[in-house]
This record gives structure tokens, sequence and C-alpha cells, in this order.
């Protein structure tokens, strides 16, 4: 399958804004095809100036090296529909990584499918406080963010496989579960943020450990890794 003339980088998850917008735009015009068009969106690594102490970049999440989530979003209560439109769309994430006045830590992540459909954002302060909100995707949820060594992560799944840096700088832990008062729903996603060396190439990772009241036989683990295609 080859992309039309004039096709929009968007459709493949790049900005416009990004040092790989004329380039990709150029194969398209040339015609390639949308294999070699996602085969060069696999292999941006992210350069080692880009660490757990400054995430700020963006970022597409790679479909590819990525385990498919399907299962947990469904577990999550995610409808068949959205879950199909996920699958279909690629995201591009716009982190904001600071310290306010007050000295505490922000992530803040804006979510952007291709062709420039706005998702939704991911904003979280790295003090341990849970923070409620009503997501668009998962509805009622509740969650904590932190900071913290691989020896306080008690999962050898969430706390192995990263490299030297993610270990000195220390791991982005997000703790994600359902409000079921409101929700009707009872699940828990711990994740672990930092970086991994695949095939060879440095990549912003996440680690995910999944458990829901309607899966008896124990969690679901998925890798999730992401393509850094510039400054945010």
């Amino acid at each position: 399958m080859t992309a039309p003339v004039n096709w929009p980088c968007e459709i493949v998850g790049v900005p416009k804004d990004t040092a790989y917008f004329e380039k990709l735009r150029y194969l398209i015009k040339r015609d390639v095809s949308l294999n070699f068009i996602y085969h060069i969106l696999s292999i941006m690594a992210a350069p080692p100036e880009v660490t757990n102490k400054n995430l700020t970049g963006k970022y597409i999440m790679s479909k590819t090296l990525s385990d498919d989530s399907d299962d947990i979003l469904k577990l999550q209560g995610v409808s068949w529909f959205k879950r199909r439109a996920i699958s279909m769309f690629t995201l591009t994430l716009g982190v904001k990584h600071y310290t306010d006045e007050a000295g505490n830590e922000h992530i803040d992540v804006e979510q952007t499918l291709s062709g420039g459909i706005k998702g939704t954002n991911e904003d979280r302060v790295l003090d341990w406080e849970t923070r409620s909100e009503i997501d668009d995707v998962f509805g009622a949820v509740c969650g904590q963010s932190k900071k913290v060594k691989t020896e306080e992560v008690e999962d050898e799944f969430l706390k192995s496989g990263w490299t030297e840096d993610a270990v000195e700088d220390g791991l982005i832990l997000a703790v994600d579960w359902s409000d079921t008062a409101k929700s009707g729903m009872k699940w828990k996603a711990e994740m672990t943020w930092g970086f991994e060396i695949l095939n060879g190439e440095r990549r912003h990772a996440r680690r995910l450990k999944f458990t829901s009241s309607n899966k008896q036989d124990g969690p679901i683990f998925k890798r999730l890794y992401y393509d850094y295609i510039g400054p945010n």
C-alpha cells in the first residue's frame, strides 16, 4: 500500500512542527510505501539528553514494538467502538516535564490522535497525592504518581530491564484505579516509566501491570514503547 500524493503527514502521527515532517512529506510525494514510512517511524531513538529528569518532548506510540492492549481496554469497560478507533489511530504525546514554584515535579502529557484529533490529557504531579477525575475513555478514575528507586518497586516486571540512567534518575511510578462507587468497575493499573535498550536503540518505555475483578487468573503484563520525534 502506498500513500497518495499530498497525503498529510498527520495521518501517520507526525505533527507539522517536528524535524521529521518535511522528510516524511518528501517520502509520501515520492509514493513510498506505507510500510517503509512506518519503518522510518519505528527507528526514532530517544537522545541521551532526554531522561527521567526531563522527559519533555514529542513521542509517537510505536504500534509495531508495543504490546496490544485491547484486552485491558475491554476489562476497563471501553466500548468496542472506542477500542476499534484507538487501534486505528496513531497516538502522539506532547510531554512537558517541569517543577513548579512550590517544588512539585509535574509531567503534563497532551495526547493527539492522527489527523489532529485531540485526545485525553494525562497530567501527573509526582507527590503521591490521590487525585480523582472523570476520564473521557476510562470514566471515573483515581491515581497517584511519584518518582521511585528500583528497589522501592515490588514487582519484578515493573522494576527490571531499565537503562542505567533510568535506574540512577529514578523511575516514574504511576498507579491508577477505577473509582468503583462511580463507575461500577474494579481494576488497577500499575505502571513504571523510563528508558530501555530495544534492538540496540534507546527508547522511552512504560511497563504495565493490570489487575481486574473480572480476570481471576492473575495480572496482565504489557510493554509500551514510544518513538522520540523531537522537542515539544
